[in-house]
């Protein structure tokens, strides 16, 4: 991080240790500058304005976010327009500049005591750049309640980029439902912490959960129940869009994942079929893996496949379907690799990429198809040497579901305990000896929901530790030090609280 400090010979720029932590931005920004010296403010009035600069939809749409968040914590009204190349004090302005030096997702932010001003070359960088504004503010501008404080900023100049360009999380629906309202909540989150893609597993042997008009009985039966018994439930193909929607304008993209050839129990349930037996089993609300498998040999298997492909095709804007692969124990491995390779073809048919977790490099299929790594380095080196993207979510630093220690009330504990630090202090570049960065898409984060059953149950496994996985995401990795963040995340967990997140208050922020 890069301060200016006023000295007697005038004011010169100096580089001080990643250990001293001034802000408690997180994801911690590329390049910070202020003077420590001279403390000095904008402050934000009742005549406070946004303007936007070109005026159009989309920048106007991050204007307004940014609007509603400070309208209903600071009473101003703050009306957003044009700023037709007027720069007037007391004014927050939203530009899109002509310099791409910062690539798509970069900004620069400038905060004097006579206006504020962001400016990007993607209304993508705005975006990202108002988060980080948002985290400038007072705590309460996430209250959602009026508060009479001065709402200040300290003076200020930041440079921000991303290091990776996949920022995820992944949510199971499958094992347990959650409404659109939860997803659209955790959606909120994600954002603020600039992640950019949702990966929703749509099904697994407990729960099939969106619409298939051309296969009803996927949600009539499949999606019935949960783990335990409880409450199932389902997407309709227009909830899948609303959530879409709601996404996109938070700039995060929607990745559906139906699981295949395995963890397929409630789709056997659903129609016999596509069961070897053409006898359907029961429906299952268990939580042991491996044991389900769909017909390899029946022709009936690829046009069931297909005509979910195409159905969720048609609703999902992004550019890729993830077909799962896991965990298939129950498919011989030739059926198996035969079947991937078929989907594969399925997939690209409708116009997507494939995405797979980590087994499907056992597969002769094309280097444009993405292998998500959770557990096994050999399956991940298979997927670089052929030319094959990489997500990483190891299994025992990133993913959610694990138990933070023996007393965790929530999740499990099979890939170990993952305490705050454990799931902080680790780097994609050194992650899997064999992969280099060049292999590396991004990161995902993925939380299994085997014991969560409401939105607080996924934030408090979540949270957090899902602030330490975008930051390893986005920021960049010499200024990723876990003193640092222990820091910072201390002081910013008085945020979670303005926010409303039930998250795990771990002794190792305190």
């Amino acid at each position: 991080i890069v301060f200016l400090l006023t000295v007697s010979c005038g004011t010169k720029k100096i580089v001080v240790k990643d250990s001293e932590p001034v802000l408690s931005l997180i994801p911690i920004p590329a390049e910070i500058i202020y003077d420590r010296a001279v403390v000095s403010y904008f402050e934000l009035t009742n005549t406070a304005e946004i303007f936007v600069e070109p005026e159009n939809e989309e920048i106007k749409n991050v204007a307004e976010q940014l609007a509603e968040k400070l309208r209903t914590s600071t009473g101003c009204a703050l009306k957003v327009s044009s700023s037709n190349g007027r720069t007037e004090k007391g004014n927050i302005y939203l530009k899109l500049i002509n310099d791409n030096s910062s690539g798509d997702e970069g900004y620069k932010l400038s905060v004097t005591k006579d206006f504020v001003t962001l400016e990007a070359s993607k209304p993508a960088g705005l975006f990202y750049g108002v988060q980080t504004l948002r985290q400038l503010f007072p705590n309460e501008i996430e209250s959602g309640i009026i508060k009479k404080i001065p709402w200040r900023i300290r003076t200020i100049s930041i440079k921000d980029f991303s290091r990776y360009k996949w920022r995820g999380a992944m949510l199971d629906v499958a094992r347990h439902f959650f409404k659109v309202d939860d997803v659209k909540k955790y959606i909120d989150l994600l954002a603020f912490y600039k992640i950019n893609k949702l990966h929703l597993h749509l099904s697994d042997d407990q729960g099939w959960r969106i619409e298939i008009k051309s296969w009803q009985n996927l949600t009539k039966i499949g999606g019935s129940t949960a783990v335990n018994g409880d409450p199932g439930g389902y997407y309709t193909q227009e909830d899948y869009k609303e959530i879409v929607k709601y996404a996109r304008e938070k700039f995060i993209t929607i990745i559906p994942e139906i699981d295949l050839p395995g963890h397929t129990n409630a789709a056997l349930a659903s129609y016999p079929e596509l069961n070897c037996s053409g006898i359907a089993p029961k429906i299952y609300t268990g939580i042991e893996v491996g044991f389900s498998s769909l017909c390899i040999e029946k022709e009936i298997t690829y046009k069931f496949i297909d005509n979910v492909i195409k159905e969720l095709a048609a609703i999902t804007p992004g550019e890729y379907i993830h077909i799962g692969g896991d965990e298939a124990k129950s498919t011989n491995e030739k059926d198996y690799i035969k079947f991937i390779e078929r989907v594969e073809k399925i997939v690209k048919s409708h116009g997507k990429r494939m995405i797979g977790w980590e087994e499907i490099s056992k597969a002769n299929i094309s280097s444009s198809s993405v292998s998500q790594f959770w557990d096994s380095p050999q399956h991940a080196i298979a997927a670089a040497k052929r030319g094959m993207k990489l997500i990483l979510s190891p299994s025992t630093k990133i993913y959610l579901d694990m138990k933070y220690n023996e007393s965790t009330p929530l999740g499990l504990f099979w890939a170990g305990y993952t305490d705050v630090k454990k799931s902080y202090s680790w780097d994609p570049e050194t992650e899997i000896p064999g992969v280099i960065n060049n292999n590396i898409l991004g990161i995902e984060a993925p939380l299994w929901s085997e014991t969560l059953k409401t939105i607080k149950d996924i934030e408090y496994m979540a949270f957090p530790r899902l602030a330490g996985a975008a930051e390893i995401a986005w920021s960049q990795k010499r200024l990723r030090q876990w003193e640092n963040y222990r820091e910072r995340l201390i002081i910013h967990s008085k945020r979670f609280d303005a926010l409303g997140v039930n998250y795990y208050s771990s002794p190792e922020i305190k």
